[in-house]
Parts: C-alpha cells; structure tokens; sequence
C-alpha cells in the first residue's frame, strides 16, 4: 500500500511548532485540515479533530475547545467572533458553526469583500457547553448558546439559545424532551480512573 489515500494525522511534536495558544495532550488533527489563525486557538486534552475541518479564527477570531471533544470530517468553524466548545462536547460530520452572518433581507450589501459599514451584518460568540452533542449537516447561527448536556439531532437549524439537558430537531430546532444525566455518573467515573492512574483531571474543567 502506497498510503497515498490516508493522509493521518499530525504528531504531538508537529502541532508543538505550530503556534496554538494552548495545546494540550493526546491532541490528533488530521492533515488535510484547514486552519486559519493559529494563535487564536486553545486545544484542550484528548481532543480529536477528522479530515476536511475548517477551523477559522484569522484577526480578532477565537476558537476555543475544551478536553474530550470529536469534531467529525467536513465541520466548519467560522470563530470570527468566537467559539466556545466545553469538556466532553461534538460535533458530527458536516457541521456548521458561523458567528458572523450577512443580512439577507436587501437592506445592506453582503460578503466578506465589502467594507463592514455597507453590510448588516449579525455577530455574536457561540458557546456549546460540556456534554453538548451536535447531529451531523446541523447549522449553528451567531450569538448562540447550548446549554449543558443537550443534543441537536442531524440536520437542525440553532438560531436561538437551547436550554440545558434537553433533546432538540428541526428547522428551526425545537426541544422534544429531556436528556438523560446519566453522562454525569460516567463522566464522574472516568474522572476517577484518571486520578486511579495519576492523572488527575485529565485535562478536565472543574
């Protein structure tokens, strides 16, 4: 086998020299990402980011990713105004996540080629909090927050925030009920393992 149709991923030592912000351990990108704005980009413990990503946060822009996080192939990040991804949070294939977004209605010009007082452009930071899981195609729009421990099922539209520990779909997405909190017991499980092997926190948020 020539390997010529697995590209792999990044060594620990190639992310080292790449200026983040912060990297943590146990950290796989795969080459044949794309990333802009290196230094705007905090990568937690245990973080795991699949082929064909887009992360974006050139200038002002910032990502932030906690520990225990999976970003799915295709995914794009837009972190022009930033992007907040707590412990144990994912994203399946193909989603997208935009903190900037053109007014559509006629009123102001669009694209980023256009100088910002001629656009109407809407902004804000989107924050997934820990154990947020997001379905893959779903889109997520600027100023968003998901709060704790809630699922998006694929294919959903986020324009507004989501309460925690709930289970939403659709578009535009709505709540269809609650999500267990048995990740909690799991979560406080594993912590134990890692402190069992000297480890304690394993990167984790307190």
């Amino acid at each position: 086998m020539s390997g010529r149709f697995d590209a792999g991923y990044y060594s620990e030592a190639d992310l080292a020299t790449e200026g983040f912000r912060s990297l943590g351990r146990n950290v796989r990108i795969a080459r044949n990402c794309n990333i802009v704005g290196v230094s705007n980009i905090s990568i937690g413990d245990n973080v795991r980011i699949d082929p064909y990503c887009s992360l974006i946060a050139a200038e002002e822009g910032s990502i932030s990713l906690g520990s225990f996080i999976h970003i799915g192939s295709y995914c794009f990040l837009s972190g022009s105004d930033g992007i907040e991804m707590g412990d144990f949070s994912g994203l399946s294939q193909g989603v997208r996540i935009y903190t900037r977004s053109d007014d559509y209605s006629g009123e102001w010009l669009t694209n980023p080629t256009v100088p910002a007082k001629y656009t109407g452009a809407v902004r804000g930071r989107v924050v997934l909090e820990r154990h947020v899981i997001v379905g893959s195609s779903t889109v997520i729009l600027p100023g968003v927050t998901v709060g704790e421990g809630t699922s998006v099922g694929a294919l959903s539209l986020v324009s507004k925030d989501l309460e925690g520990w709930g289970m939403y779909f659709g578009v535009p997405v709505k709540r269809l009920k609650g999500r267990s909190r048995r990740i909690l017991e799991l979560e406080a499980a594993l912590r134990a393992e890692l402190a069992d092997n000297g480890n304690p926190g394993g990167g984790l948020s307190t």
